[in-house]
């Protein structure tokens, strides 16, 4: 078996900088004899977690009781007003949100406050489009949506009630391109002054390139990366598209048995997804592919 890697895979800028805050704090806590949280899960990769649990990094859903402790800002960031209730009990604050999501926000905040009707392309639960309604609050509509079908049905709702609102769409740093445009046309019917802001994340379509080209030289591909993450199942999602076989894996023990026959292995991974994990898969892959062939 041959095992080849996509050009670009594992953590992106904003990952790779939220987990290096996330260690250095933990250095500090170790030292003071303090807590250290982050309020939502860092990243979405669980073996990351695992790893930062055992420094003593422990991950809250809501605030902690002790205010003599310091909390991280996952890299999907938070709402202001979640921020501002972590400053009114004074806590040591880490803010680690990824700087193209906090370019976002700021975005969505100016826009909101000039008036302009907001459009958000993304997933309603995720936690990075959570923390930018937030930012969103002053805007006279605001609506979340998911694929063209719901922009289709949101755009036609809104110029029923408000056809002469200006409006703007933003999208989730991961959605890949495809989506936001036919998300962009579809309410560009209703609205042709729509401005469309770039929100992209340049690494969501780096690694999305990447995996394309990685498809054309493979039988089959392995996606290494965390189940929670959305950069991660979108790869997982162009991969099917392609008619190759392939699977999302999140620990290398994992890995479905059929990969094994396989000559050729595409292996790329999500913007979360530390070094550690694509080595052990790829080791995986190439021992039990030795063994079975020798068998």
């Amino acid at each position: 078996m041959v095992v080849q890697r996509a050009k670009v895979l594992g953590f992106c800028m904003g990952v790779r900088r939220a987990v290096e805050l996330a260690n250095k704090e933990a250095e500090l806590a170790e030292i003071n004899g303090t807590s250290v949280y982050t309020l939502g899960p860092l990243i979405h990769n669980p073996k990351v977690l695992k790893d930062l649990e055992r420094r003593g990094v422990k991950t809250l859903d809501n605030p902690p009781s002790n205010k003599d402790s310091t909390v991280i800002v996952r890299a999907h960031g938070i709402s202001p007003e979640t921020e501002s209730e972590l400053r009114d009990k004074e806590f040591k604050i880490v803010d680690a949100t990824c700087p193209k999501v906090k370019a976002s926000q700021l975005k969505t905040q100016e826009l909101s406050r000039a008036g302009y009707s907001i459009f958000l392309a993304g997933e309603e639960r995720h936690a990075e489009i959570e923390g930018i309604l937030g930012y969103a609050k002053d805007a006279p509509y605001c609506k979340v949506i998911g694929d063209s079908i719901e922009a289709q049905n949101a755009a036609a709702g809104l110029c029923k009630t408000n056809s002469k609102t200006r409006t703007a769409l933003l999208g989730q740093t991961t959605i890949s391109k495809e989506e936001y445009e036919n998300i962009g046309n579809t309410i560009k019917k209703y609205f042709p002054g729509l401005i469309t802001v770039n929100t992209i994340c340049d690494a969501t379509i780096e690694r999305q390139q990447a995996l394309r080209d990685l498809l054309m030289k493979s039988d089959a591909v392995i996606i290494a990366g965390g189940y929670d993450s959305a950069n991660t199942r979108r790869l997982l999602a162009i991969a099917a598209d392609s008619g190759k076989p392939c699977a999302l894996v999140e620990d290398a023990e994992k890995i479905p048995e059929s990969f094994y026959n396989y000559s050729k292995v595409g292996l790329c991974a999500g913007a979360s997804t530390p070094d550690s994990l694509i080595d052990e898969i790829e080791k995986k892959l190439l021992n039990l592919s030795c063994k079975s062939h020798f068998a």
